[in-house]
């Protein structure tokens, strides 16, 4: 892609968010792709509803779950200081660390944390402490609140627990606080010059909040909550930055682990690891997943990947290691996904000439759906699966914990916790499509969507995989 085209590409992203936002009540978005040694960003609309606050090239948001790919550099860092080791326990480092049963704990590997495949059952546990005790804080804390739903290594399930025990490991074995590590080692060499650690740092500079529709009105309204607790720091809780500063960090990972700056970040090898598949579902709505990437194909091309929900907002960071390409972006409500999917898409197809199969290419018919029927559970979430009119009725409901769960989820939320039943069609056995959905809707970021069952025992369904997160039969 010579100048001329990334301009032209800057021209169609600038079109299409306007349009998109326009239609489905997104105040503002924000995008950059670097392509070869070039680089476009493209601002629209509004940072902030509340105090007209325009969206600019360099609004600071919150990078949410794309944070958990900064956690992961960070650990592989202290892997090559000969402070972790991957493959030993985590209680080594880490010996307070337990679950509700005891030794459960003790099975889990560093590289588990890392790779989604622990089995911690904690993915909505947000307890709400702040300051620089938080992580431990957390930790302490899953001996009495939460269980496993897996063996480690046997499933995987997208982990915020996970990263967030990574965070507290970190802390241990370097002996700093993770918001100073994450300054220290990520921010300063990678040349993330505009990104912060919290929300006092944030108001200092152009920043985004997250929006969520009015039910009656359905006009945008600002979150009432701008982070999740200092909890879930390096789950994504808190980091703040830019739209540059995230190219930048794409372009470290693209490059070996050398920073723009021309810092040694990462070694060749470890950066290398982190785009290796570490474990596979073998179902097209579960990506492989590498170490902090989660590794999505596009016919013969992948795509290392992750989105980050925050209150009422969602980013995204794509790097194209075959084609030199990083896109990544930002929009203040979650809807914006759909934006994010579609420019990614387009970039693959039209600018650099990937193929994009379609991912599902017909439905199977007569497929016995009886197995996946019952009630499956995970972290104050539960999922009850019945058949009605020949489908598949999901009905998902939340069960909070305690009082301050509720009240931290429902903000995060933006106060609606339950969904009307979702209905779903047999793809194949153990795949199913939302009702009403054409095919082609999942050929990009959204395969996300589908739903698959696993571990089928005795005429029964162990596991539900939805959104990468598993709920096991209860």
């Amino acid at each position: 892609m010579n100048n001329n085209a990334l301009h032209t590409v800057e021209a169609q992203i600038r079109e299409q968010a306007a349009a998109y936002c326009e239609s489905n009540n997104v105040p503002g978005f924000v995008a950059g792709v670097y392509h070869a040694g070039e680089q476009i960003i493209v601002a629209h609309g509004t940072a902030n509803v509340a105090t007209g606050a325009p969206m600019l090239d360099n609004t600071g948001f919150l990078f949410g779950s794309v944070t958990k790919v900064l956690t992961t550099t960070l650990v592989l860092q202290q892997v090559e200081r000969a402070l972790l080791d991957l493959d030993m326990p985590v209680v080594k480092y880490l010996p307070e660390f337990a679950l509700i049963a005891p030794g459960a704990a003790d099975k889990i590997l560093v590289r588990h944390l890392i790779s989604h495949t622990n089995g911690i059952d904690a993915d909505l546990s947000f307890p709400d402490a702040k300051g620089r005790d938080a992580l431990k804080t957390y930790v302490e804390g899953l001996a009495s609140r939460c269980g496993t739903l897996f063996e480690p290594g046997e499933q995987l399930s997208y982990s915020n627990g996970g990263m967030i025990v990574a965070g507290r490991l970190l802390e241990v074995v370097t002996g700093m606080p993770f918001p100073d590590l994450l300054e220290r080692d990520i921010y300063a060499p990678v040349g993330m010059r505009d990104s912060s650690t919290s929300a006092e740092q944030a108001i200092l500079r152009s920043t985004a909040v997250g929006h969520f529709n009015d039910h009656e009105t359905m006009a945008a309204k600002p979150t009432g909550m701008f982070t999740l607790p200092d909890t879930w720091g390096p789950a994504g809780g808190t980091p703040i930055g830019t739209i540059a500063d995230l190219l930048a960090f794409g372009r470290t990972h693209l490059a070996g682990g050398v920073s723009p700056a021309g810092a040694r970040v990462l070694s060749t090898a470890s950066t290398a690891l982190m785009q290796q598949v570490s474990y596979d579902m073998a179902s097209p709505n579960v990506p492989p997943i590498g170490l902090g990437w989660v590794l999505y194909p596009f016919g013969d091309t992948t795509v290392l990947a992750m989105s980050g929900a925050s209150p009422g907002g969602v980013s995204i960071l794509c790097v194209v290691p075959e084609h030199d390409l990083v896109f990544t972006a930002f929009g203040n409500t979650s809807g914006a996904i759909m934006l994010q999917d579609q420019i990614l898409q387009r970039l693959l197809s039209e600018h650099i000439g990937v193929q994009i199969p379609a991912l599902i290419t017909e439905l199977e018919q007569d497929v016995d759906i009886t197995p996946y029927v019952g009630t499956y559970r995970s972290d104050q979430l539960r999922i009850d699966v019945s058949i009605v009119d020949g489908q598949l009725e999901e009905r998902m409901t939340y069960e909070p914990a305690d009082e301050s769960q509720e009240r931290i989820f429902t903000e995060f939320a933006g106060g609606v916790t339950s969904a009307p039943p979702q209905r779903y069609v047999p793809i194949r056995p153990g795949l199913f499509s939302p009702a009403g959905y054409p095919l082609e809707a999942f050929d990009g970021y959204l395969r996300l969507l589908l739903v698959s069952y696993h571990d089928v025992r005795d005429g029964q369904a162990r596991f539900r995989n939805g959104g990468g997160r598993l709920t096991r039969r209860a």
